[in-house]
């Protein structure tokens, strides 16, 4: 009886014994700090096995489909199609098999994976200008690609919507095209051990890594001649003809062969002949143009605008029109005329006087 009380006695203080160690074992971790646990492998390592190391990436290039030439005041659709040149131009080992079949199947595994090195992931990419005197549409400025794998090109054509100005100089404009992606830079088997990281049935892991990259897309503003209004005088009364001189300037970069200058006159304008002869016009070159214009009569004196373009023949022997110019003539009224605005309102301020001076009369009469 007594030795069965001292094992009790006994058990008890062996359990007393293992409750304090486990408390202060608990204590230690809690006072560890924290940072500690970051000079750990993270599991994807820790549990992984690394059997070679494979070298190339994506090489990303892009082309345009069709014509990269375009004409001043132009909008256009521009079709890029990327193409991926990606080569894996080595393996180098890391890791040792010895006789394990396992470890060598594994091996293989990693061989095949690392073949999807040079594949781009998550595509995006966006078309900037680097002048104002071309705007990207902002509506088609933003593309996607799932991926791009070395030698196949997207089904699609990534589409941009350019506007270029009328102002813009003849010559060669580099657009940019920034990327971004991301590729699988680094696969490691997972040995069997992706139970561990409540992946039972994944075999490896990738590691990706992102890239941020600008390609170039070349396109070309097409010389041509352009003419600007640069001088007008001549003197139009209202009800009347008058001659009016108008300059025009090839501010071009090309010779315009036999010029014909035209203007389009409407109501109350008119034009004894519309159209006037400028010849060839060397880029720099003015030439002024003589019309007759005549106003109907009780015209409205103000500046009036009449439109004008100018037909010639181009480099390539065919007949081109520049329009969109505007020739201000300004309206006068008619020397030693009565302004009919001005007897009209003079009517009315004399119609006024009368009738304040009838009441003033009538006021006078009742009086008396």
């Amino acid at each position: 009886m007594n030795v069965r009380y001292s094992n009790i006695s006994g058990f008890k203080k062996y359990t007393i014994l293992m409750v304090v160690c486990i408390l202060l074992s608990i204590a230690f971790v809690a006072a560890v700090p924290s940072v500690t646990a970051k000079e750990y492998l993270p599991p994807t390592y820790e549990y992984t096995n690394n059997f070679y190391n494979s070298y190339g990436e994506p090489a990303i290039s892009a082309s345009v489909l069709g014509d990269t030439e375009f004409e001043r005041g132009e909008t256009a659709t521009i079709e890029v199609i990327l193409a991926n040149r990606g080569v894996i131009y080595g393996f180098k080992a890391d890791k040792g098999v010895g006789t394990s079949e396992t470890l060598h199947e594994l091996s293989l595994d990693e061989l095949q994976y690392e073949t999807m090195r040079t594949t781009a992931y998550g595509i995006k990419a966006s078309l900037v200008s680097p002048t104002g005197m071309i705007d990207v549409d902002s509506e088609t400025n933003s593309h996607t690609l799932e991926e791009l794998y070395p030698g196949v090109l997207p089904d699609d054509p990534m589409e941009f919507t350019i506007t270029l100005s009328e102002d813009i100089p003849a010559g060669v404009y580099i657009l940019e095209l920034p990327l971004n992606y991301e590729y699988q830079s680094d696969v490691r088997m997972t040995a069997g051990e992706s139970i561990i990281l409540g992946e039972p049935d994944l075999d490896h892991t990738s590691i990706y890594t992102n890239v941020e990259t600008t390609l170039q897309i070349p396109i070309i503003v097409k010389p041509e001649a352009k003419f600007e209004i640069t001088n007008v005088t001549g003197t139009l009364v209202s009800g009347g003809t008058g001659a009016v001189n108008v300059t025009y300037t090839n501010t071009g970069e090309l010779t315009a062969e036999d010029a014909i200058a035209r203007i389009v006159a409407m109501k109350p304008l008119s034009a004894e002949r519309s159209t006037r002869t400028l010849g060839t016009m060397e880029p720099g070159e003015s030439r002024t143009a003589t019309f007759t214009i005549s106003s109907d009569v009780g015209t409205l004196v103000k500046n009036y605008g009449v439109d004008s373009e100018i037909k010639y023949i181009d480099e390539d022997g065919e007949d081109a029109f520049f329009t969109g110019m505007t020739v201000t003539l300004p309206l006068e009224e008619p020397d030693g005329e009565i302004n009919v605005t001005g007897l009209a309102l003079a009517g009315i301020f004399v119609i006024i006087i009368v009738l304040v001076v009838k009441n003033k009369r009538k006021n006078v009469s009742n009086d008396d």
